[in-house]
């Protein structure tokens, strides 16, 4: 129940709702090997139908072809399907897992450091690692993340957003505290 308001009592402001800012997934560069090797068993198996004369031998060839592609060009494609980075005005939001989904969840209230972290071959490609520094031992990272820039200033802003806003909640909060009566119930 919320107090009643009276001409005395501070009401902290409303928060505006949340949004969503971006949404974003590893660069797809990490999806190169997958490719390569899915021509590559097509070709190999191709060649392998075309001199094996004996139906066991076939069917041999192209059982191990689809495991082949589903252990290796599939699962790193479903895995990079279901890995997920969701910003918005709140909060930075990881789902990941294929058979196990898991949701990790950093306010922007709790980071305080973002930077970027980029390899040669990330720099080639336009990407990098978004580290975002907690406090805690472990930064929350963001990996592999398509212009990394962009994601590093949108989330500065946004945690400077939060902690103003927190900050302000609790100025109103501590006023309220300070001496002013509030009366619940209002009957």
């Amino acid at each position: 129940m919320r107090p009643a308001a009276t001409p005395d009592t501070v009401v902290p402001p409303a928060q505006p709702p949340e949004r969503v800012v971006a949404r974003v997934r590893r660069n797809a560069r990490v999806l190169t090997l997958p490719v390569v090797l899915l021509v590559a068993v097509a070709g190999a198996t191709a060649y392998g139908l075309g001199v094996a004369t004996e139906l066991w031998l076939q069917l041999a060839i192209v059982g191990g072809a689809v495991l082949l592609v589903l252990l290796g060009c599939f699962l790193p494609f479903l895995g990079w399907l279901t890995r997920r980075t969701t910003i918005t005005t709140r909060r930075v939001i990881v789902r990941s897992g294929i058979f196990v989904r898991v949701r990790q969840e950093l306010l922007h209230s709790r980071g305080y450091d973002v930077t970027v972290r980029r390899t040669w071959a990330q720099s080639a490609f336009g990407s990098g690692d978004v580290r975002i520094n907690t406090g805690h031992e472990q930064p929350f990272v963001l990996k592999d993340v398509p212009k990394p820039e962009l994601v590093q200033g949108a989330l500065q802003e946004l945690m400077g957003e939060e902690h103003s806003r927190v900050a302000e909640r609790r100025r109103a909060e501590q006023s309220t505290i300070d001496g002013d009566t509030v009366a619940w119930g209002g009957r």
